[in-house]
């Protein structure tokens, strides 16, 4: 059963009626462009058709109750929103998250209940964490009547993951899940919020696939990434990456450590090939764009590991594929590729039985549709 019929059906059990609302904001696939987001540059992510959903109706004071069919061991949360306190490590931080940085913003909001179930792989590398806050929002935002502002929502979920949750993450899976397009990739300036829908190449299909492996020692790392972007930037005397040409980069570059340089080229490099993936509807070259994406997040931003290279190798080496590369922060998760429509079941299946012999490991693949944004789908 699909969650949105599931939590329907669990909303009547529980609460015999059935909802007022029901609302969902679906994960993501980034297509290229990893690890340039928070460094002010672009990114060419697409929502897929994997997401949360939320059933409710609205309350008639301040508490939010939420019975989430995913967690199981905990499944309950209620909070006041006259009294936002954290708890640590807890699923429920994110709604609570949302709920503080909306109020932080001058919203007046609404308590509400519901029932909440997604299908997108937790710790895969495709944004469950930003679809669970955009469908939050949404749901403060069909109780409490104010004004839907994709980008602005973005941001402040982003808000409500960095400085409530406490992940220093950037603003791409956020937006991505706020304002995606259905049937297209959307191309992000991570500075200035700017989007511009892509349509994927005529005749390709974009196909995930989860190497079965849970990224470790994430938050350590992507911090001591972040870190190197900053001194990176700080050295060629500019805000962010994103103001570095690959031309200064190539002649000055000698001034930065050697860990520090190769850091600065993925970026630099990995912006280029962003734009030059937007521009293009030539499924051959926007494949190698992502294969050189991963080698440069594979030997010069070193966040890709054993299982995620051999599921690379495995893809690239399967029937109709045109490119393939981690997705994701990296050290485990998921890979994307771009296929040949007419080819999925047989990519799906050579690359899958290819990974399995070389790993051990059953991967999960996704055959992905782009879909919109976060959205109310009932009522309309």
């Amino acid at each position: 059963m699909k969650p949105d019929a599931c939590i329907t059906e669990e909303f009547q059990r529980s609460f015999g009626e059935s909802p007022r609302f029901l609302v969902r904001a679906p994960g993501r696939v980034n297509l290229i462009g990893e690890h340039t987001d928070y460094n002010g540059g672009f990114v060419l992510p697409m929502a897929i058709d994997r997401a949360t959903w939320i059933a409710l109706r609205a309350r008639s004071d301040q508490h939010v109750v939420l019975h989430a069919l995913d967690h199981v061991d905990d499944p309950t949360l209620e909070f006041s929103l006259s009294n936002l306190n954290r708890r640590a490590k807890h699923w429920g931080e994110y709604p609570k998250g949302v709920a503080w940085a909306l109020r932080e913003a001058g919203q007046t909001l609404r308590g509400w209940e519901g029932v909440t179930a997604c299908d997108v792989p937790m710790g895969a590398g495709l944004s469950s964490s930003a679809s669970y806050e955009l469908a939050v929002a949404r749901a403060f935002q069909a109780v409490s009547g104010f004004m839907w502002d994709a980008p602005a929502m973005a941001r402040l979920c982003q808000r409500a993951e960095n400085q409530w949750v406490g992940v220093n993450c950037g603003i791409m899976d956020q937006m991505i899940s706020a304002c995606g397009k259905a049937r297209h990739a959307l191309l992000i300036d991570c500075r200035s919020l700017e989007t511009r829908p892509v349509p994927l190449p005529n005749g390709t299909v974009v196909v995930v696939l989860d190497t079965a492996t849970r990224r470790g020692l994430v938050d350590s790392a992507y911090n001591e990434r972040r870190a190197q972007c900053e001194a990176a930037a700080k050295a060629f005397g500019v805000g962010a990456l994103r103001e570095v040409s690959l031309e200064r980069f190539e002649a000055e570059a000698d001034r930065l450590d050697p860990v520090t340089r190769r850091r600065a080229r993925h970026v630099i490099t990995e912006n280029t090939r962003t734009l030059q993936a937007a521009a293009t509807s030539d499924p051959v070259a926007l494949g190698k764009l992502m294969n050189a994406s991963h080698e440069s997040l594979r030997d010069d931003f070193e966040v890709t590991n054993t299982a995620l290279d051999i599921i690379v190798e495995c893809a690239r080496s399967a029937p109709g594929c045109y490119g393939a590369r981690m997705t994701g922060g990296g050290f485990g998760g998921c890979a994307v590729g771009l296929v040949r429509a007419d080819t999925v079941s047989q990519f799906i299946e050579t690359a899958g039985a290819e990974y399995h012999l070389r790993t051990r490991l059953t991967p999960h693949a996704y055959a992905c549709c782009a879909t919109d944004g976060a959205e109310v789908i009932h009522p309309r």
